[in-house]
């Protein structure tokens, strides 16, 4: 073999590796001017630092059209398992021409990476980071990282999806929440299809050491956002991806980012009010109703065995309504969550 042969090849593969890995960069902040308009762009947005002093990082998708008008935001894996939202916008950008698109679409297909990475629900300190918002500029891990996401990214939004799937030990009906009094977000609801909408404003507070929810907050700050919950954690789901790819592509067209036809389909299964029903003693947990069966009254709902197989408890429907969730995990100790209950609206 000739001395020059083997250089050459080294030269060769390393200007192939080269050609195939572009740095995506890392922002600071989001600046939309500074996108060139008609195509898609990939950056990295930083949202702190970790313990190696390097950035925490979340991906970041923006499709620019060619003519001016509102932003869209797409936002998936707030909580780290909630992994179908992150396939869906996947797909969306696949499937997008900015060159013949007006407005933009933000989309964070990972929101919460430390806990992705780690294959957990919570950030590193094991809070909820959508319970936090608005976060605080000097709070602690979760806070700061909170306060990060709503001061780089919600702003930008004019309209804005957040998608989201059951936690661990759960399973959950394709159901989307917001407030039905709208017109927008209804009309947002609708074009989405979901099996299941829970009408609500989105305004709750959970407990002392924390805040609003993502949606809460950008809806404070005059965003039109509902949240979507798409099936089950730490999985992708080919259905109910694909339902959320179309109806998102839906809501393109009718927000005139895209041309085309759409059709709002008419309302149904609205709940006025949801719930989830616990256990009051501990035992193997057998759920008994299917994802978005209508049950009635007093139905049978559970039943709870002890170690040995025996007959606990039975649990029964507090009130009529329709399954939008429920325990999949057996293992059930007092307070054990048992299905999620919407309150339909009665036509």
């Amino acid at each position: 073999m000739k001395t020059w042969v083997l250089p050459c090849f080294f030269f060769v593969v390393s200007m192939g590796v080269c050609a195939q890995t572009t740095p995506i960069p890392v922002l600071d902040t989001l600046v939309l001017s500074i996108f060139e308009t008609g195509k898609t762009h990939k950056v990295w947005l930083k949202l702190g630092e970790d313990n190696f002093n390097e950035p925490i990082q979340v991906p970041v998708l923006i499709a620019k059209g060619t003519e001016k008008g509102q932003v869209l935001g797409l936002t998936a894996a707030i909580h780290g398992n909630e992994l179908n939202g992150i396939a869906i916008i996947h797909k969306v950008f696949s499937r997008i021409d900015a060159s013949k698109m007006k407005g933009t679409i933000i989309a964070i297909p990972g929101l919460n990476p430390l806990a992705i990475g780690r294959q957990q629900r919570e950030f590193v300190d094991q809070q909820d980071l959508n319970r936090l918002f608005p976060g605080k500029e000097k709070g602690n891990r979760s806070q700061q990282m909170a306060f990060q996401i709503g001061k780089k990214i919600i702003p930008l939004f004019n309209y804005h999806i957040d998608l989201h799937t059951a936690s661990f030990g759960r399973v959950n009906s394709l159901y989307g929440r917001g407030n039905m009094d709208d017109d927008t977000l209804a009309t947002m609801l609708r074009i989405l299809q979901p099996d299941i909408i829970v009408s609500n404003k989105g305004e709750a507070s959970f407990g002392e050491a924390t805040g609003l929810t993502m949606r809460a907050f950008a809806i404070q700050n005059g965003v039109k956002s509902i949240t979507m919950e798409y099936g089950n954690p730490q999985v992708f789901q080919k259905e109910f991806i694909e339902r959320g790819v179309n109806g998102i592509q839906n809501l393109l067209i009718w927000l005139k980012f895209i041309d085309g036809k759409v059709e709002i389909p008419p309302t149904r299964n609205v709940c006025k009010k949801s719930y989830w029903v616990y256990t009051d003693r501990g035992g193997y947990l057998d759920v008994l109703p299917e994802l978005n069966q209508q049950i009635g009254k007093d139905e049978p709902i559970a039943v709870l065995f002890d170690s040995f197989g025996a007959i606990i408890k039975t649990y029964y429907a507090p009130e009529d309504g329709v399954v939008i969730g429920k325990s999949t995990n057996p293992v059930s100790i007092s307070g054990g969550r048992i299905l999620h209950l919407g309150i339909l609206e009665k036509p």
